[in-house]
């Protein structure tokens, strides 16, 4: 089944209503400028009540390793997700080591498909650098290479963000622009497709290019922070129809 991801959580009775409409993961946003941004204290109260069962991401954009470290051991967060498209800045690699985490996080990388697009073999380069990636980790000697991989890139997010904008566009980027991509790198990394996601447009992209999951956010909400309970559950039923009927 395809995973999905809610993102944009910002209280408990939104994670609530993604949790019970079927949602895989949830997304806490950990950036001032975001109309969604969310305080660790608040993202930890809300993550005490919620299933193990269910993903906490917690998404940075610019993010210093003290800073993630930090907000993901307080919140109990399970996952990272990363934006690939700012400037990275110089910290202490020793703080990426998993015993630092209070327990070792997924990692997600976001690629913004505006910049990809910008360049006109933009696509193609990103994809020759993430198969050169996973053919030097999966190369690498000892232990289950694959299983690193998985840790290392846990699943590669492409999205209609910018730099002015990271996240929460509620714009769709041209999926077939990526196809190529996502079919060169579907055995070897995970791709989640994100970016203007609806209850009306998430079946397509599932069948054009059956990615391993979609993240939505402005696409279910009321307003910017706030999410519409019918909208979430008739999302997360486009996904699931969409499933049942690529697998009959």
């Amino acid at each position: 089944m395809t995973w999905i991801k809610i993102c944009g959580i910002t209280n408990l009775e939104d994670a609530q209503a993604a949790v019970e409409a079927g949602a895989d993961a949830l997304g806490f946003v950990f950036y001032e400028k975001s109309p969604r941004n969310t305080d660790p204290e608040v993202a930890r109260a809300i993550i005490e009540k919620i299933p193990e069962s269910v993903e906490k991401v917690g998404v940075f954009v610019d993010a210093l390793g003290e800073e993630e470290v930090r907000i993901a051991n307080h919140a109990w967060l399970t996952a990272l997700q990363r934006h690939l498209f700012l400037e990275m800045r110089p910290h202490d690699n020793k703080l990426y080591a998993m015993g630092c985490y209070w327990r070792p996080p997924k990692n997600y990388t976001c690629i913004s498909t505006k910049m990809l697009f910008e360049n006109e073999d933009g696509v193609a380069a990103m994809t020759q650098n993430l198969l050169r990636v996973s053919e030097q980790i999966l190369a690498a000697p000892g232990g289950d290479r694959k299983r690193v991989l998985d840790a290392l890139i846990s699943a590669v997010f492409l999205d209609s963000g910018s730099i002015q904008q990271p996240g929460g566009t509620g714009k769709v980027f041209d999926w077939q622009r990526v196809l190529p991509m996502v079919d060169a790198l579907r055995d070897r990394i995970k791709i989640v497709i994100a970016g203007g996601l609806n209850s009306s447009n998430v079946e397509e992209c599932i069948n054009l290019l059956h990615p391993w999951g979609v993240d939505v956010s402005s696409g279910v909400e009321e307003k910017p922070g706030k999410k519409d309970p019918k909208k979430i559950r008739a999302f997360v039923k486009a996904v699931r129809e969409a499933d049942r009927r690529s697998a009959s």
